[in-house]
């Protein structure tokens, strides 16, 4: 099933017809088919062929509820929910609902670049607090995470849990430290866990919510099931006063409407694609194991982090002698495949690599990265 080689090029993909001439393994979509459950649900809505306005029913919310406590023991109200286009969109909602212009928002980097446009674009300043990285892994600074809540402009911290890019699921004692620090200074908490189902063999996803029940979680199928482009997402908050603010931000932004297709294919997915689930994460493992294997065989010296969720893997290359930017441009132009480079999350020194799609694919374009690198590596 998932080493199906789809042909993707041509069809207006963001990922595939950007840089016609390269092999992607940069944003974050995967190239495989969705379950069938999701495609048999879309393709009977669009045998209905109207296609006005849309009603989120009491399905929908229940789709999610039963989701997240069958799957992570995470209760979930019918209140606390409100749906929105995407994520992003929501975390610029959130933002502007919780923050004045000339405050600061706190964010662990490196971190998924769309955390410092939402900020900005609210006029909020950007505050860092760098993770330390540790060997192959990375962990929370938490004393400059208590210098940096200590800012008297500081008012939110948006986390990234499991984190992009550098692939962290975060324990419950972690996310326990963090809801302690925040707290005491009166800094809230809005956790981004789109990929909280792209999981690896021996870690386990804590929502933030079990946690703290102040925390506002955003959630999507859209990374897990492969269904970015439907435009659906959620936004989990339990008090109902910043709800209320949430609410005003949505309409402000004029995010408020959702399409039919994202509707259906969430259903589809929480109440019928768990198995198809669970094996795309099976193979998303394996994939990461070859390019594990291919790294010591062919650029031993560039250390790759570990993997403890989503399909992004972050690749040390500043043993090269080259900027993330410079290795960027030798693979896109020499051979022909298109990776993230660090810069973009505040990691220079870094790439950033999407393993979701076909085995023979990744290899194909492993062995470009190698032979790319061949001159300047070692």
């Amino acid at each position: 099933m998932f080493d199906k080689l789809t042909q993707r090029r041509g069809t207006n993909s963001y990922k595939w017809d950007e840089e016609p001439d390269a092999l992607p393994l940069w944003v974050a979509d995967m190239d495989f088919e969705v379950a069938p459950a999701i495609t048999d649900a879309l393709r009977q809505r669009v045998d209905h062929a109207i296609f006005g306005y849309t009603f989120v029913p009491d399905s929908y919310y229940d789709a999610i509820i039963s989701w997240f406590q069958r799957r992570h023991q995470w209760t979930i109200s019918r209140e606390s929910i409100q749906y929105t286009s995407g994520v992003v969109p929501a975390l610029s909602c959130v933002i502007k609902a919780l923050t004045m212009p000339g405050e600061k928002v706190i964010v662990m980097t490196p971190v998924y670049n769309c955390f410092f446009s939402s900020i900005r674009n609210n006029g909020c300043d950007v505050m860092e607090n760098p993770l330390r990285q540790t060997g192959d892994t990375y962990q929370i600074d938490y004393d400059a995470l208590e210098a940096c809540c200590a800012d008297e402009k500081a008012t939110l911290i948006v986390l990234c849990n499991p984190h992009n890019p550098v692939c962290r699921v975060w324990h419950a004692d972690e996310l326990r430290r963090v809801s302690d620090i925040c707290r005491r200074h009166h800094v809230r908490i809005v956790s981004d866990e789109i990929h909280c189902e792209l999981v690896m063999p021996g870690h386990h996803y804590t929502p933030f919510a079990t946690i703290d029940d102040e925390a506002i979680i955003l959630c999507s199928p859209s990374k897990s099931f492969n269904t970015a482009g439907l435009q659906i997402a959620n936004i989990v908050c339990n008090d109902s006063e910043t709800r209320r603010r949430i609410d005003r931000a949505i309409n402000i932004n004029e995010v408020c409407d959702v399409n039919p297709f994202g509707v259906i294919a969430l259903q589809a997915a929480y109440n019928d694609s768990e198995a198809w689930l669970d094996n795309l994460n099976v193979y998303l493992y394996d994939n990461y194991l070859a390019l594990r294997q291919f790294f010591r065989e062919r650029l031993p010296h560039l250390p790759v982090t570990t993997l403890e969720g989503t399909y992004l893997v972050w690749v040390d290359i500043r043993p090269t002698g080259l900027t993330s930017d410079e290795v960027t441009r030798r693979l896109l132009t020499e051979g022909h495949v298109y990776v993230s480079s660090g810069t973009l999350y505040h990691g220079e020194g870094f790439i950033r690599l999407n393993i979701a799609c076909p085995r023979a694919r990744l290899l194909d374009g492993l062995n470009r990265i190698a032979e790319a690198l061949s001159g300047i590596s070692g």
